[in-house]
């Protein structure tokens, strides 16, 4: 026997029988509590994840990987991906919703807000079981695991409300019910200064949008599962419906409009403090992609590397979360997806996928034809990993090397042109310098094509103390574009080459007409209820099944309404329905309930509209509002094309801010096109994505009708693949460069901006250029409602053939709005500690 064997066994006997003891639990507690403590020691070592011998060589393996990758991205490029593209949320939400019911063994989402309520069909009042909640109820009560992780907001500076996301969810499937324990929801990052002392972070946020379907299937893009991002591609502003509010398209708090109020209390999912009657809703425009192929897996090992870091990060004595394993990532390559195996474990390690990774159609053999690569902006506080920004990287490179055009659609644009431009400090405004130049001195056509909105922010009046946030992100806009030195415009123009030949800037606008019939003015005389409690009424009726709590604790089935408020809304819309036969409203309703599709092609004119009585009372009703462009886009030569979360800014792009994710694509299935004029082989990915969000712009695109059932866009990737919409109109885009194209471009754009601007007086403007020329341009006082026509006394058919000249959504940029002002004057909102929170 070996000196010590006999001694060696007795003790591990003794081991053993000590683990069944409450000694052993408490030894085990004293190590949990021991390492809680400790945490206070990060305060003073901010490198407490990268500083240990294990820590160091995982680092030093992902770093080699990146190395080896394109854009040093943690991911390789990948053949032979099926991707389609969804524009607006009609077509996304209904494909998602198609996928997520087809799920048999695990779900990942991952999103910056997720709205429980979401109607991921419409009209909701017809679509009921289509909310998300009962969605994600019904696969996990057909045992399918559900994982969610949602950024955790700092409440006093965002609504969005993560807690109540997690416990509406966490409730769906209570304790002795079918599915109970499917349904997982993280938060992070942690506030608890207890908890997590060195690695508390306010700044940044976790913006990705991205779900995984069994592995088999991944969405990806810009828009998040919440409220106010379902829209079609004619963007209605109104939401009015006197011939029934159960046809309305936008419940509770999914409509909004952030320029008069922004989400309040959003926990309470069927309030509105806006009328739909009096005010219009501010459209949503947005881009995403379903994949199916190799890059599935790329993208869910992202999301396994998060769920990893946020068990170890905050949930590490949680029992309820587990460690997440995956094929491929196993053995000593599991520390790349952060997974620890503790000598005392919480939580068990369960493998994913459930079947074997081959059993995957695109493990079988390629898919698709697209080449593709998946690419993050992540760090130490978000993953747990060195700084990674392979989004900088790729979006630099493919526009230095772009040779016709570079078309970006984006919520933001903040971007360097140097080292002299801080605290700004990514460098595509660079790439875009370098490109301009040199196709000039090269003589050849460039176009670099920026869409944005008009104000990127959510400021109510931007002439108010609040909205200095907001104007610190424009002046921030106009400082990359134009403003200064180091704008791309003045360095474009340091080189001798005209920057106005070259950079293009423009936003999208929508009007519409809210039905506020005279019938339905005299229906609320007679019943003596507003509207506002009728659409208050019916978004009760139609969310308050489900689960709605307030603490994991204490979670409660149904909402919190309370009776009474219950009994008064029911009331409001049985009064107000009494008077329906009274007032007419039995009979057809003839006037269209939005207008929005006049912009559209073969949508008609405004000057055809019925409208059953005096038009000077119509008047009232006709509403704009900026088009809200929120997709995260760059198209490039009609081959390649980047599409996620991730903005234009610092944020989005340093890797050490906000979290994101985002996947580029060249199609290698070519297609015969044309590029000012000379033959061209295109990307039919790209190019048939290019084209439709054209003509959408333009105008020359059907407005959608509500069903989107029989729509193949509203429908997965392994369903079919994209309706390109052949004719007239998709030839005439095709080429990117020609002058005709630009012509009805550029055209649209001059008509638009004239007609909203005089209709309307749609600011930010470039009469604007003062806060003096703002108030004489739209003076504040009462008889002026946000986003209703400016002059009372115009005449009414005047104003309907104004509308009808204007052709889709585009408008120009104000590139003169505030120049002469001090648009981000310093003090408690923006100064030198926070001014990186806006760039």
């Amino acid at each position: 026997m070996a000196p010590g064997g006999g001694d060696s066994r007795m003790f591990a006997g003794l081991r053993d029988k000590l683990k069944a003891t409450n000694l052993y639990d408490a030894k085990v507690g004293a190590i949990h509590l021991k390492n809680k403590v400790g945490k206070f020691g990060n305060l003073i070592n901010p490198n407490h994840r990268h500083d240990e011998e294990h820590e160091k060589a995982t680092d030093d393996k992902r770093s080699k990987i990146a190395e080896s990758h394109r854009f040093q991205s943690f991911a390789p490029e990948r053949d032979g991906n099926k991707i389609k593209w969804y524009v607006d949320g009609q077509d996304y939400f209904y494909a998602v919703s198609v996928a997520l019911e087809k799920a048999k063994e695990t779900i990942y989402i991952e999103d910056w807000w997720l709205s429980p309520e979401l109607f991921l069909r419409r009209p909701p009042y017809f679509n009921q079981e289509w909310r998300l909640d009962q969605v994600l109820k019904r696969r996990a009560e057909a045992g399918v695991k559900v994982y969610i992780i949602v950024y955790k907001e700092v409440a006093q500076a965002v609504s969005c409300n993560s807690a109540h996301t997690k416990h509406a969810l966490n409730a769906l499937c209570p304790e002795g019910s079918p599915g109970y324990g499917n349904i997982s929801v993280l938060r992070h990052p942690d506030h608890n200064v207890f908890e997590n002392a060195g690695d508390m972070t306010f700044y940044w946020a976790h913006h990705e949008k991205f779900i995984v379907i069994d592995y088999e299937i991944a969405f990806i893009g810009g828009l998040d599962l919440c409220f106010g991002r379902w829209d079609s591609r004619q963007h209605p502003c109104a939401d009015v419906h006197p011939a029934g509010v159960q046809n309305e398209m936008f419940p509770g708090q999914d409509f909004n409009n952030n320029r008069i109020l922004d989400f309040q209390t959003v926990e309470d999912w069927k309030s509105n403090e806006l009328s739909k009657a009096d005010f219009g809703r501010m459209p949503w425009h947005d881009v995403a992609m379903c994949v199916i192929g190799d890059c599935v897996y790329d993208i869910a090992e992202h999301f396994v590397l998060r769920w990893n870091f946020v068990k170890r990060d905050k949930y590490k004595r949680a029992e309820k979360v587990d460690w997440l394993t995956m094929t491929g990532r196993e053995g000593e390559n599991e520390d790349l997806v952060a997974v620890q195996r503790p000598k005392h474990p919480v939580g068990e390690y369960i493998h994913h996928p459930v079947s074997p990774l081959e059993s995957r159609s695109w493990a079988q053999g390629h898919q698709g034809t697209v080449h593709a690569q998946v690419v993050r902006s992540s760090c130490d506080w978000s993953s747990g990993i060195l700084t990674e920004h392979s989004i900088q990287n790729a979006y630099s490179e493919i526009i230095r090397n772009a040779q016709h055009f570079v078309y970006i659609e984006n919520q933001f644009f903040i971007t360097a042109t140097g080292e002299e431009q801080a605290p700004i400090h990514n460098t595509i405004g660079r790439a875009i310098v370098d490109a301009c130049v040199k196709a000039s001195k090269e003589g050849r056509k460039f176009r670099v094509i920026i869409v944005i909105p008009a104000v990127p922010g959510f400021a109510g009046d931007l002439r108010d103390d609040a909205a200095a946030g907001t104007r610190a992100i424009m002046d921030y806009q106009y400082k990359s574009i134009h403003r200064g030195e180091h704008s791309i415009f003045e360095q474009i123009k340091k080189e001798g080459v005209d920057p106005r030949q070259h950079v293009f800037i423009f936003n999208l606008r929508s009007y519409d007409r809210l039905n506020k019939t005279p019938a339905m003015v005299r229906q609320e005389e007679k019943s003596g209820v507003k509207y506002q409690d009728v659409q208050r009424a019916e978004a009760e009726e139609i969310m308050a099944e489900g689960v709605h709590s307030t603490t994991d604790q204490n979670p409660t089935l149904g909402d919190t309404t309370g009776d009474d408020e219950k009994k008064r809304l029911v009331d409001a819309k049985r009064r107000f329905e009494a008077q329906r036969v009274e007032v007419g409203l039995d009979k057809e309703v003839t006037s269209a309930d939005s207008i929005a599709a006049t912009a559209m092609l073969n949508g008609g004119k405004v000057s055809e509209q019925r409208w059953d009585d005096d038009l000077e009372k119509e008047k009232e009703n006709f509403i704009q509002e900026e088009l809200y462009i929120h997709g995260k886009l760059l198209i490039v030569d009609d081959r390649i094309v980047i599409c996620g979360s991730s903005n234009i800014n610092d944020r989005s792009q340093l890797g050490v801010h906000d979290s994101e994710l985002s996947i580029v694509m060249e199609d290698y299935n070519t297609i015969d096109s044309t590029m000012d004029g000379q033959p061209f082989k295109a990307g039919h990915h790209a190019a048939t994505l290019r084209r439709l969000l054209w003509r959408e712009h333009l105008g020359l695109l059907p407005a959608q009708p509500v069903d989107a059932s029989q729509d193949p866009n509203a429908q997965p990737a392994d369903v079919c693949p994209n309706d390109i919409m052949e004719g007239p109109e998709y030839e005439f885009v095709a080429d990117p460069m020609s002058d005709q194209v630009w012509n009805m471009w550029t055209g649209n754009a001059d008509t638009n901006t004239q007609i909203f601007r005089h209709l309307f007086r749609a600011d930010p403007d470039d009469n604007i250029k003062t806060f003096d020329d703002y108030e004489a341009f739209l003076p504040r006082h009462s008889k002026f409602k946000q986003g209703h026509l400016h002059d009372p006394f115009m005449p009414a058919q005047e104003v309907r053939e104004k509308l009808d000249q204007i052709k889709g959504h585009l408008v120009w940029m104000p590139l003169d709005f505030l120049c002469d002002a001090p648009m981000a004057e310093k003090g408690l909102q923006v100064n030198a500690y926070t001014e990186s929170i806006y760039t």
